[in-house]
Formats: C-alpha cells, sequence, structure tokens
C-alpha cells in the first residue's frame, strides 16, 4: 500500500467515518463541534482534526481546492482508514428560489472529462453519484434539523472563474449548483470501494455570480446547522 505523503497522521488518527471541507476555516469550525477534537495534521494546510460526535468517532479534514489537490487528500485518508468520506463544502446556486445559506444535498456530480478524473478512467465516463444510504441519510437529518434543502445534481467544474455562459449551459443541463470537488470524490469512491457523499451550504446564487461570495464568518451560522445535520449522517450510516 502507498505510504501518504501529505496528510502525516499516524495509523488509527483518521476515523472510518470523514467529513471534508475545502476551506480549512471550515474544517476548525467543524472541530469545535467534535468532543474531544485533537489535530492530527497540519502538513501542507491541510488541517485534520479527529474527535467524536454523539459518541462516534469521527475526522474532519481540509481537502484543498479543485480536483488535483481534493484527490490527494482522498487518496490518503482512504489510505489510513477512511471507508466513508462526505464532502461538505460551498457552492454556487443555480436555482433562483436559492438563497445564500440553503442547504444542498447533491444526487450526483457531472464533469468535464480530463484533467484529474481522466487519469482515473483513462477516458470513460465513470458514473458520479453517492452511495445510496449516505444520499438518503443526509436528506432524513436535514429534515429533521428543519433545514431549508435542495435535492438534485450539480457539476463539479475545475474553473472557478468559468463564467456565467459556462454555468448557463449547466443549468440547460438540469444542474441545480456548482462546485469544484464532488465529481472527484464520488468517482474515486466507486474505484476505491468507500462510501461518498456532498452536501453544501450556497454562498453564492447565479445571476449574482461573482459579484458577491459569501465568506466564511458571513456563513458561520448556516455552516454551524448544516454541519450538524451533516455530522448526524455521517454517524447514522453503516459502514
Amino acid at each position: 500500500m502507498a505510504k501518504p505523503l501529505h496528510i502525516l497522521a499516524k495509523p488509527g488518527d483518521i476515523a472510518p467515518r470523514v467529513v471534508a471541507s475545502g476551506d480549512p476555516a471550515r474544517v476548525k469550525q467543524l472541530s469545535t463541534l467534535l468532543e474531544d477534537a485533537r489535530l492530527v495534521n497540519e502538513n501542507r494546510g491541510f488541517l485534520v482534526y479527529t474527535g467524536k460526535w454523539r459518541g462516534v468517532d469521527v475526522t474532519v479534514a481540509t481537502h484543498g481546492i479543485g480536483a488535483p489537490s481534493a484527490a490527494i487528500v482522498f487518496e490518503e485518508l482512504i489510505m489510513l482508514g477512511a471507508k466513508l468520506i462526505v464532502r461538505f463544502g460551498t457552492c454556487g446556486g443555480f436555482l433562483k428560489e436559492m438563497r445564500v445559506g440553503d442547504f444542498v444535498i447533491a444526487t450526483g456530480a457531472s464533469y468535464v472529462p480530463g484533467g484529474t478524473l481522466n487519469t482515473y478512467t483513462r477516458g470513460d465516463c465513470l458514473v458520479a453519484v453517492p452511495d445510496y444510504e449516505v444520499l438518503k441519510s443526509l436528506v432524513e437529518k436535514a429534515e429533521e434539523r428543519g433545514l431549508r434543502y435542495f435535492l438534485g445534481p450539480v457539476i463539479s467544474s475545475d474553473n472557478f472563474y468559468a463564467g456565467v455562459d459556462f454555468l448557463n449551459e449547466w443549468i440547460k443541463r438540469g444542474m441545480i449548483a456548482v462546485d469544484m470537488e464532488a465529481a472527484t470524490l464520488m468517482v474515486l469512491s466507486r474505484i476505491r470501494g468507500v462510501k461518498a457523499g456532498a452536501a453544501f451550504v450556497v454562498s453564492d446564487v447565479i445571476g449574482e455570480v461573482y459579484a458577491k461570495m459569501a465568506t466564511a464568518e458571513e456563513l458561520r451560522e448556516a455552516v454551524d446547522k448544516a454541519s450538524r445535520a451533516v455530522l448526524d449522517a455521517v454517524v447514522s450510516v453503516k459502514i
């Protein structure tokens, strides 16, 4: 088995259940919700904490921005014992009725062929969908927590500044939001045989795209509420 070169945690430091986010600030926020949280990696800025949620071991990890960074972290978390990974990040919302702070649960993730995923699929199109039990649990816990949520497919784009014209094409194809890493996790999880899912807090909405994206501090309250639903879901799924 390959040895992790970026997540320099020791055997046993990574829990079987992981919540991963791109922003270190969000991972720090998540860590404050865990009981007995301890920092197990800060190498390369990939902050990783392990603690307990409702008595169950959970790791919260930073995966950085984009497919290449995320794939490295997902691979190494799996090397270190992860059996279930939920990406919990932010997204740009596509539906007019969406508001900043809303919760989105991905039923799948489209992606443009090439780049990091092409190195896994060799040009083939591999289905990028969450594990059903993970998806079901995310929906159930969002409802139990009373979150305003939207359910549907997203587009994972490697280009943050692709522009509104690019996004409009994916809106026409039925996508409800845009992120950068969900497709990578879903494809990789199928190949590696682990469970995965993705959920987001809306940071901006199409029509206002790039005019203003909410900061981590501005999203703190929404993230706090959504985090609890995600953590509930993660500890409810059998692995």
